[in-house]
């Protein structure tokens, strides 16, 4: 398959299973836009990196997903600067873990802002061109804790399955119009930002690399194996292919088994 011609806004693209999305678009022939935070010259690396490996556009925004007013403005940089944009992969997201009775209500509204409220606004800012077009679209990154809850994840654990309803509901607005939506629920993911926990979690539960591994990390998971980057963003590539207009609304669950107990 191909994505030339096609556009994309990948957010929270700087790293991990973002940066991986948006490699494998610009492989297929997609120009990305990628977003999210970081030291500006890693940035800058990894954009240009995507125009060189790949002979496509790619842009940066830095708009920050918890602020409405800059994400409607990236959609529109990206319409302005592309021409179009075909397909929306709503991965931003970060996590926060707590005893609900003392879960910062800062944190709260920061998780649902980032993790959640900012799929509804890319949504509601690319839906329109979309519609125009009668193409598109739409990939939200959920997780195991779309289907299933952990402790101490209240706040993460409610966007997730609230991405899981948007997904569904947006899927049925949007069937007659040529635009799919669907979620990619990963389990653990093999990531620097996972990868940077372990010698923490060593430290503190006095457990060598393998145990904080396979009985920390791992435990939830039957194959015992992470997930990868890769294996998610061609999952990400399928779903814009001719061969996937006929999936939408699926929670799609990438976990080495997590969900099926």
């Amino acid at each position: 398959m191909t994505l030339t011609s096609r556009n994309a806004i990948v957010t929270g693209s700087t790293s991990g299973i973002g940066l991986a999305i948006a490699r494998a678009f610009a492989q297929q022939g997609a120009n990305v836009m990628i977003n999210g935070f970081g030291d500006a010259a890693a940035v800058e690396k990894e954009r240009a990196g995507i125009e060189a490996d790949f002979s496509v556009r790619c842009l940066y925004s830095p708009a920050d997903m918890s602020k409405p007013v800059e994400i409607a403005a990236m959609v529109k940089e990206a319409e302005t600067a592309f021409g179009s944009v075909d397909i929306l992969v709503n991965n931003a997201g970060i996590q926060f873990v707590s005893p609900i009775e003392e879960f910062p209500v800062e944190k709260w509204d920061q998780i649902l802002a980032i993790n959640l409220s900012s799929a509804f606004h890319t949504i509601r800012a690319a839906t329109p061109g979309m519609k125009a077009r009668k193409w598109g679209r739409i990939i939200n990154t959920a997780s195991a804790h779309s289907l299933v809850a952990s402790p101490f994840k209240a706040a993460y654990v409610a966007a997730k399955h609230g991405i899981a309803g948007l997904t569904k509901t947006v899927a049925l607005e949007l069937a007659t119009h040529g635009v799919t939506v669907n979620c990619i629920s990963p389990g653990y993911v093999w990531t620097p930002l996972v990868e940077k926990q372990i010698p923490d979690t060593m430290k503190a539960r006095n457990m060598t690399k393998e145990q904080v591994i396979n009985d920390v990390l791992l435990t939830a998971q039957p194959t015992k194996q992470f997930v990868t980057v890769e294996q998610v963003a061609a999952l990400a590539v399928f779903l814009c292919s001719d061969a996937a207009s006929q999936m939408t609304g699926a929670n799609l669950s990438m976990d080495g088994g997590w969900t099926a107990a």
